[in-house]
Order: C-alpha cells, then sequence, then structure tokens
C-alpha cells in the first residue's frame, strides 16, 4: 500500500500497548498525533530514535502531541524496550504488520545482500482531526525528535 500523503484522513487502526491495554488512533483526536515506526525494538538505531523522543517528551506536551511508537515487536518486548530505557510514551505491537502495510512503511529491504520485508523506519504528524500534516522519511534517529518538534511549530 502506498504512504498516505499529507492532507489525507491517517488510516485508524488498534493495537495492543506495551501495558496490555488497546490503543486506538482515533481515541486520540483533539490532539497532535507523533505516530513514529521503527524496525525492532531495542536495536542501536531504535534506541536513539526512542531515546530522544523520551528525552523532548515534555516539549512535545507543551504542543499538545502525544508520541505512539510502532513496530513489529511483541508486547512483551515492547514492554522490556519502554521499561530499559524510561519511555514515558506507549509502545504498540503490530506483530502482523498490518499497521505497517496500511501506512505504506512494510517493505523490501536490503542488508548484506539479503532481501526481506520489513519496517521502514518512516514518522507521521496527524493533526487533531486526524489528517497527516507531515511525513517524514529517510529518518536518521540521532536528529529526529527535533526535526519533528520544528515541524509541529
Amino acid at each position: 500500500m502506498a504512504i498516505p500523503q499529507v492532507g489525507e484522513w491517517a488510516p485508524d487502526f488498534e493495537l495492543e500497548t506495551d501495558s496490555g491495554e488497546t490503543q486506538r488512533l482515533s481515541e486520540l483526536r483533539g490532539k497532535r498525533v507523533i505516530l513514529y515506526f521503527y524496525p525492532k525494538a531495542d536495536t542501536p538505531g531504535c534506541t536513539t530514535e526512542a531515546c530522544g523522543f523520551r528525552d523532548d517528551f515534555s516539549s512535545f506536551e507543551d504542543k499538545n502531541a502525544v508520541i505512539l511508537g510502532v513496530s513489529p515487536d511483541a508486547v512483551k518486548k515492547q514492554a522490556h524496550f519502554k521499561s530499559k530505557h524510561n519511555l514515558p510514551f506507549p509502545l504498540l505491537a503490530d506483530s502482523d504488520h498490518q499497521v505497517a502495510e496500511m501506512y505504506g512503511v512494510w517493505r523490501l529491504k536490503k542488508m548484506m545482500g539479503r532481501e526481506y520485508m520489513g519496517v521502514v523506519r518512516t514518522t507521521f504528524i496527524i493533526d487533531e482531526e486526524g489528517k497527516i500534516s507531515h511525513v517524514f522519511e529517510g529518518v536518521k534517529p540521532n536528529v529526529h525528535s527535533g526535526e519533528v518538534l520544528e515541524a509541529l511549530g
């Protein structure tokens, strides 16, 4: 599926959080949502990206923004990752990669001559009405949180 574009409605979804609760995107209307997809919990790039969001968390709250991290990891792995790095926002388990496919970030990847399907690191800012206001592809984990904050204004 193609990546949703700026101005389009963000596809609604329901996923289990790291705490075993259910999170539905549409329940967050009225807030801006930072929906970031990452390949695998507790890997170097994903840890750097998550810790950047953690370190800037109060600035996101000041901008009426909620952060949701999504990866294909199971709930238990998400919970461990969150606890280990003291992440103050929910991590969502997209084990069957259905939501990643809806957002067009489940794609063919290549590494060391091997091809496989996986999550391409991508972030969406969703406005208070549920429309996509920004799409970040080719994310650099070490500077990404600042880029997203800047886009929020």
